[in-house]
């Protein structure tokens, strides 16, 4: 992301959805910053911390300080607080057989990022990804108050099935994924099909391969789209069966358009995750 503004919108965004993953709402933010100074004009690091502030004025959350250091890397992040009632926490391995599974963000950033850098991408699939990317979970988390959600999780780093595999892991059930129904950004499929996966994918498959089992129709390239590392992805809710139309139906009246429901908790085979 070549532009300090946008920079800030999309880091405070993903710093606030892990809030938004438990089922809480984020109140107060601290920036977390590390800057070269002798290397980038401080109008760098004003833009990025402007772009910041927005997105948490969007939010309604509080900035109360912040550290900054010296550093050849530029970083910039927040440590946000939230609140929750103790009673209503989501936590990742609260898994109930026959709940379904919601998407509420589409796949591909990592894959798509790779070609921006490479300049292979379009102007309109960048400006489409970059407010993507920068767009709060606030609303997803309102919808998933109103409904019978046994866990959550937001998809960043670790890809889909690496924050599926946390879910499952250790839950005492398993996943079935209909891979016809995941949410993908446009191009990332063609992009993936010229080689552009970035390196953190295939550190992703390397560390959950063992618990997925693909079915033989799913494309080499759409398991590489499933382990690509996203940057401020969506929510991945487990929801009541008997209710995940009805809340499907809640999310996209409230405008989060792309959501999709993308599988099922089963019994068997416990603790695995597989793709059709």
């Amino acid at each position: 992301m070549d532009d300090p503004y946008w920079f800030g919108q999309i880091a405070a965004a993903n710093a606030m959805s892990d809030v938004y993953a438990m089922g809480g709402i984020p109140k107060t933010a601290m920036n977390l910053v590390g800057f070269p100074s002798k290397e980038m004009d401080i109008s760098v690091l004003r833009r990025i911390i402007e772009g910041g502030l927005d997105k948490m004025r969007e939010a309604g959350v509080v900035l109360v300080g912040g550290h900054t250091i010296d550093d050849p890397e530029l970083k910039y992040g927040l440590s946000v607080t939230g609140f929750v009632h103790p009673d209503r926490v989501l936590v990742k391995r609260s898994l109930r057989p026959g709940d379904r599974l919601i998407l509420t963000k589409p796949l591909g950033t990592g894959i798509i990022a790779t070609a921006i850098k490479g300049s292979l991408a379009s102007i309109d699939i960048e400006e489409r990804v970059t407010r993507m990317m920068a767009t709060l979970n606030r609303d997803a988390a309102e919808v998933m108050g109103f409904f019978p959600v046994h866990a959550c999780t937001d998809i960043t780093g670790f890809g889909f099935l690496g924050h599926l595999a946390e879910m499952v892991a250790s839950s005492g059930w398993g996943v079935r994924i209909d891979s016809a129904r995941l949410p993908i950004l446009p191009e990332t499929a063609g992009y993936a099909n010229m080689g552009l996966i970035p390196a953190g994918a295939y550190r992703n498959r390397d560390y959950r391969k063992n618990m997925i089992d693909f079915a033989p129709s799913v494309e080499r390239v759409l398991q590489d789209i499933l382990f690509d590392p996203q940057t401020s992805g969506g929510l991945l809710i487990s929801v009541d069966g008997g209710r995940a139309d009805e809340m499907l139906n809640a999310l996209v009246e409230k405008g989060v358009a792309n959501a999709s429901i993308v599988g099922e908790v089963v019994t068997e085979p416990k603790e695995r995750i597989m793709v059709y």
